[in-house]
């Protein structure tokens, strides 16, 4: 079993192994014909159920035959113009290299002596990431394995640095459309379920800073503590960017700390044409990036940023095993030393081959294409009276239902619409998302891709409009 080992004496079975897996997807995505191909669990579980894992098959080329039948042939492909639904990207070339080297090394990026080089490049990159939000010197920050790891270690600083006696007096104040790991990492952090604070969302679902005003205000009349506020620049529905610099206004006023959840619109870091929208965000005691959704990256590629190195010590735990306190004096870096992780991934490897073979304006041009194309995208919707499109977009999200002219229950409608998401799913024809919207179900497209053009959104209205309208057609059927 030794032959299985990735060392100097196995590297031309690496390699010709390696090889046989990288044609076998290079073929799956080059013959792709549509996202999905409509396999149901039913259908899917007793293959896979069906295998037995004590009886290996000990030839790779077989091994990559049976993934073929139970993953590479139903998966689900982003880099398909017509996946639409969530905010999963396609990936560039680069990345996909870097994972391929980083997985192979096999670097852990918890300690300098299990990773260094890995340990440079990672603070590079995060120094390289806080300059653009413009943090200032005395910046700082760690990857993470996604928005979620990092929005809870932001507030777990934040409820540090709230320095309160009570955990049950602390606040959070975070838009009602804000992601839902605001509230999850309330709970990871024992505070009560009260202590997140809903802040109502403008028509654009941008959070009302008259109505943030009103409830920190309310929080010291109380004589409870504004621990922090979230501000979010890329909701997850709705693509929304909130109102960062008075945000940031009301949090200095409130002594709050200033949390930017940028997971989704940390894209426009890099945009030539919107950089703008991000202003404030330089005003942030925290910041949250996630460079697999806009940077175009493979999962996971995440960090969080703040404004002053000394709050990560927070995360900070020493043990004479892995990261002594001798090790400070000594200057030896330690990533371990910020992250709520121990053992970890060289994820940045990934992001540092991007920025080396294309550049930031590379990433930037490509962002921007997808959110132009979410403008073009909202103009087939304002434009077809058979939709009913909820707001312009900032970014690249599109939120819509089917509204037939000949039905008026919004129940009704709902039914449509939900079956026509479903429907569409099961043909694999193309992928879309889902949410709702004042109580009343709505569909959503998330762009994201740059090879998705204005005639792939309207062909798949109009097969969304083509099963809504069947559904409607047998319900009236069924209901005579």
């Amino acid at each position: 079993m030794r032959s299985h080992l990735l060392n100097d004496l196995t590297a031309e079975h690496y390699r010709r192994s390696v090889t046989e897996g990288v044609e076998r997807v290079a073929a799956k995505l080059a013959t792709t014909e549509s996202p999905f191909t409509g396999v149901t669990v039913d259908a899917l579980a007793p293959r896979i159920d069906g295998i037995d894992l004590d009886r290996p098959l000990h030839d790779t080329t077989a091994v990559l035959d049976e993934l073929e039948e139970v993953y590479l042939r139903d998966a689900v492909y982003f880099h398909h113009p017509r996946y639409l639904a969530h905010l999963n990207c396609p990936v560039v070339i680069p990345a996909v290299l870097g994972e391929a080297v980083l997985s192979a090394v096999n670097s852990s990026l918890d300690t300098w002596d299990q990773s260094a080089g890995g340990t440079l490049i990672e603070r590079r990159l995060v120094d390289w990431t806080a300059a653009r939000i413009g943090l200032g010197p005395s910046a700082d920050g760690v990857f993470t394995s996604g928005g979620t790891q990092s929005n809870l270690q932001a507030l777990l600083l934040a409820r540090e640095e709230a320095k309160s006696d009570s955990a049950s007096r602390l606040r959070i104040f975070a838009s009602e459309v804000s992601h839902f790991s605001v509230k999850k990492s309330a709970k990871l952090l024992g505070l009560g379920p009260q202590a997140v604070v809903s802040v109502p969302v403008d028509h654009d679902k941008r959070m009302r800073t008259v109505a943030l005003a009103r409830e920190l205000e309310r929080c010291r009349q109380d004589g409870l503590v504004p621990m922090a506020v979230v501000a979010t620049a890329g909701t997850t529905d709705f693509g929304s960017i909130d109102p960062l610099p008075e945000i940031a206004e009301l949090s200095a006023q409130y002594g709050a700390w200033l949390h930017v959840d940028a997971a989704y619109g940390c894209g426009l870091l890099v945009s030539r044409t919107r950089r703008d929208l991000l202003d404030g965000i330089e005003r942030a005691d925290s910041v949250t990036v996630d460079y697999h959704k806009s940077f175009f990256q493979p999962v996971s590629s995440s960090a969080l940023l703040v404004r002053d190195a000394s709050t990560l010590r927070h995360a900070t735990y020493h043990a004479e095993y892995l990261n002594p306190r001798r090790m400070v004096t000594e200057r030896i870096p330690n990533q371990v030393d910020k992250s709520l992780q121990t053992t970890r991934r060289f994820d940045a490897l990934k992001l540092w081959m991007t920025l080396r073979t294309m550049g930031a304006d590379g990433i930037g041009e490509l962002f921007d294409e997808v959110c132009d194309l979410a403008r073009e995208g909202y103009g087939l919707l304002a434009a077809d009276s058979r939709f009913d499109v909820v707001v312009e977009p900032s970014l690249s999200t599109l939120v819509f239902r089917y509204v037939p002219a000949a039905v008026t229950d919004p129940a009704e409608i709902d039914r449509a619409n939900l079956h026509a998401r479903a429907a569409l799913f099961a043909s694999g024809d193309a992928v879309v998302a889902g949410t709702k919207v004042d109580g009343r179900h709505y569909l959503k497209f998330t762009l994201l891709n740059p090879e998705t053009t204005p005639d792939d959104i309207a062909a798949v209205l109009g097969l969304i409009a083509g099963h809504a309208e069947q559904y409607l057609g047998e319900s009236l059927d069924r209901a005579s």
